[in-house]
């Protein structure tokens, strides 16, 4: 299973680590990955999903509906 997240879609992301002598090594940078139950009044239910910290913070500010709608997903696409 890929480090994604559910909402946001954040992934690993890749690049280089580059040293005073300026050798270059491949490094990646895995995203701030959490499973979160989460509860959906509007269907009186729980949902489990794994969401990056900034995801939390979108949902937390908008609802969990709402920031699914503004990404284009709805639920079914998303629950585990």
């Amino acid at each position: 299973m890929a480090r994604a997240c559910d909402l946001t879609g954040r992934k690993t992301s890749f690049g280089r680590n580059v040293s005073f002598s300026k050798r270059r090594t491949n490094r990646s940078w895995e995203p701030n990955l959490h499973y979160h139950r989460i509860f959906v009044p509007e269907e009186n239910r729980w949902v489990r999903l794994r969401l990056s910290a900034a995801a939390l913070r979108t949902i937390e500010k908008k609802g969990l509906l709402k920031a699914l709608k503004d990404e284009g997903l709805t639920l079914k696409d998303v629950e585990r």
